[in-house]
């Protein structure tokens, strides 16, 4: 009798210890506004990964640089201070992941299909795999689209590009593309933009209709061309200790809720995109210019040095193997 009491009691204590335990905390750090494809899937991922977990787990999303800018979030993470990020996939060239550059070739995807043959295949997968001795475990790609120019100038001939200084992210790839279109690339953090547009600190800039709306660049840009000719995309990623630490079943419910806001962030991404060149058209601020078939082929032709100049930087095979994955050509 005495020993039944005892284990019930060792029982009691046990619920109550369980009950009262503290949940497991993620910090989910981004630069974009929560309306943002990105923004949306990140507060989704929240949403259904602590009903997965039921409860164990609290995903606290930070959005619009609240903590860290886009030059500081990725040491963050290394460090510990942050345990979840969804960073542009240039950001991993300067941690010396020079592979994932591929990705900011400009017109190596010609749609989302083909796009997706490399994200949700199996060199996807091996270039995430490329991150984890930097401390880092790559879970997923989220897409946010394909980018437009904006300048206060109108861009249509390769001419029109000379002498403009057009904002960049931090990316090799994306130097030698302005600079192949006599362009002057001039590199900043996301947060920044805005103001140096209204300022002319620089004359134009490259996003998906998303990021220029969800900003309110189109309200300090005159001109927006629908080129198409880059794709912005995310890797979600985690702290490799913090992620290799947790318990498997919490893992295995962060890795489930992560496929299904996977899902959710790529189909919101062209719909959002949509909108926001709906908003922009709306708006009656910006003036929007569509590029003819020559007028594209034009400006691929001269981008393509962009390739050429980088090939043995990101790795002739990476790149090859993009190409016979997309059927793109040179």
């Amino acid at each position: 009798m005495k020993l039944k009491a005892l284990l019930a009691a060792a029982a009691l204590t046990a619920f109550a210890t369980n009950a009262l335990a503290a949940p497991i905390v993620i910090k989910f750090s981004h630069v974009v506004a929560q309306n943002t494809p990105k923004g949306q899937a990140a507060d989704y991922f929240k949403k259904i990964a602590e009903e997965r977990t039921k409860g164990k787990v609290k995903i606290e999303v930070y959005p619009n640089s609240q903590l860290y800018k886009d030059k500081e979030e990725m040491e963050a993470l290394q460090l510990g201070a942050v345990q979840m990020l969804a960073p542009s996939l240039a950001k991993f060239a300067p941690l010396g992941v020079k592979e994932f550059e591929v990705f900011d070739l400009p017109f190596i995807f010609d749609s989302y299909a083909d796009l997706h043959k490399v994200t949700q295949g199996p060199l996807g997968a091996k270039l995430l795999k490329k991150l984890e001795p930097k401390g880092i475990v790559g879970l997923a790609y989220w897409d946010n689209g394909f980018k437009v120019m904006s300048a206060n100038k109108p861009l249509k001939t390769v001419d029109d590009f000379k002498g403009q200084k057009m904002r960049i992210q931090s990316s090799k790839v994306l130097d030698s593309q302005m600079r192949s279109m006599n362009a002057i690339p001039q590199v900043m953090a996301f947060s920044e933009v805005y103001q140096a547009l209204q300022t002319g600190v620089v004359n134009g800039t490259e996003n998906p209709p998303s990021n220029l709306y969800t900003q309110k660049m189109h309200e300090v840009q005159k001109y927006v061309t629908l080129s198409d000719h880059g794709y912005l995309g995310y890797a979600v990623i985690v702290n490799k200790k913090f992620w290799e630490g947790l318990p498997a079943d919490i893992r295995t419910g962060l890795e489930s809720a992560m496929k299904d806001a996977t899902k959710f962030a790529n189909d919101v991404a062209k719909k959002d995109n949509d909108e926001a060149l709906a908003g922009v058209r709306k708006s009656g601020k910006t003036q929007i210019i569509t590029l003819t078939a020559a007028e594209k082929a034009a400006w691929k032709k001269t981008m393509d040095k962009a390739h050429r100049d980088n090939m043995t930087r990101i790795g002739a095979d990476i790149v090859k193997e993009v190409y016979t994955a997309t059927g793109y050509k040179p």
